[in-house]
Formats: structure tokens, sequence, C-alpha cells
């Protein structure tokens, strides 16, 4: 099935479906969003961002939220 014929069939659902179909994509791509992070800080990516923070932190350049 192609990204245009999924389109159509979810506009075909019937508005419980349609929920309950939601809420399963916005947990899928809640799921993937976790997974990429997990990945993205255990290859290192943010471990220049971790050391920025960490420098901002030591020269007073942060503050309570």
């Amino acid at each position: 099935m192609g990204i245009l014929e999924l389109k159509n069939a979810v506009r075909t659902l019937p508005p419980g479906e349609l929920s309950e179909f939601s809420a399963w994509l916005e947990e899928l791509v809640a799921d993937q969003w976790d997974a990429d992070f997990e990945a993205d800080a255990l290859g290192g990516k943010l471990d220049e961002l971790g050391k920025a923070a960490d420098a901002d932190f030591e020269a007073g350049r942060c503050r309570e939220l």
C-alpha cells in the first residue's frame, strides 16, 4: 500500500476507529523519536551539547526555571 492509498483509507475510517488509529500513530511516532534520541545519545551525537551546557553552567550563564 502506498502513501496515497493509506491516506485515502484513513480518511474513510469511522470516528472511533480514527481516534484509535490516531492514538496508535502518536505512540508509534513518540517511540521512534525516543529510539532515535537514545541512538544519538549512545552514538555520542549529544556529547558536544552536554559539554557546552556544562561550560555555561560553570560560567554562571544559567538560571533556574
